[in-house]
């Protein structure tokens, strides 16, 4: 019941003092805390070298082959990659990493540093786990799935681990925040090694991956994880997608015609114009 009285800046150094050794933050909470109520284009962190590189790197290691079946493949025109199975498929030290991202003093932390309350872990991780995007990989500009299909709670924090050694900026892959209307793109964040990306899962925060790029010989790897609130009144959704046309790199009449026109009369008037 103590625990329930501190104030947030003891219970603040109460969780780094049970985390130190396993989490590093290279400046101050209150900055940390301030950095993420005025990011833009909608509130997330950018942190670096935030875990030991011994245990990423060991986490490396545990992260199956692409052909194995412990992958659910996500393959169709607005999204490419793989997600783990189950959270009963990760090694030792994926449990271990997860134990401190589940654990009350980390939770403490993120509430400290966001304003969100009462967080709740994911132990199942439903939709988290390793990621991987292969030559080609990607996924369209889209707003989360605002709810864990699993118990059913609200998302509200995706926490995004990096875990790309090496990473060149040719290689693309990055992450992408765009503003509340999905015409524009205002932040990218490269997916470098231990690297760990913060952001607040509303129905207006979009953000996308870029295409990995073909015939590098590398894929984008990250361990994710998804934190919530118990949550009422909301209308459930997966993934929402902006309208292509936003993605759409031929000229915006064409664009247009293509959305509000008959699939047969465009592709007449195509060609028309073709034909001349």
């Amino acid at each position: 019941m103590a625990a329930m009285t501190m104030s947030v800046s003891e219970r603040t150094v109460a969780a780094l003092s049970f985390l130190r050794g396993k989490v590093f933050l290279d400046r101050s909470i209150e900055k940390i805390q301030q950095e993420y109520k005025e990011s833009r284009p909608f509130p997330h962190l950018v942190l670096d070298n935030v875990f030991p590189a011994e245990m990423l790197d060991a986490l490396l290691a545990e992260v199956p082959s692409l052909n194995d079946e412990k992958w659910v493949q996500e393959h169709g025109e607005r999204r490419a990659n793989l997600n783990l199975r189950s959270a009963a498929e990760l090694g030792e030290t994926g449990f271990q990493l997860t134990a401190i991202l589940n654990s009350a003093a980390f939770l403490f932390l993120l509430a400290d540093l966001t304003g969100i309350k009462a967080l709740l872990p994911d132990p199942y991780l439903a939709g988290g786990a390793y990621h991987v995007y292969p030559e080609g990989g990607k996924f369209d500009v889209h707003a989360d799935r605002n709810f864990d299909p699993v118990t059913g709670l609200t998302r509200r924090l995706a926490f995004l681990l990096y875990l790309n050694k090496d990473w060149k900026h040719a290689y693309g892959g990055q992450l992408e925040l765009w503003n509340d209307t999905a015409t524009l793109c205002e932040k990218v964040i490269e997916p470098i090694f231990n690297r760990v990306v913060l952001f607040e899962v509303a129905d207006k925060n979009y953000h996308a991956v870029r295409p990995v790029t073909p015939n590098t010989g590398v894929c984008r790897q990250s361990f994710v994880v998804y934190y919530h609130t118990v949550g009422k009144g909301i209308i459930r959704h997966n993934s929402v997608f902006a309208p292509a046309i936003y993605r759409d790199p031929v000229p915006l009449t064409s664009r247009v015609a293509r959305e509000v026109l008959p699939p047969i009369l465009f592709r007449a008037i195509k060609n028309i114009r073709e034909a001349h």
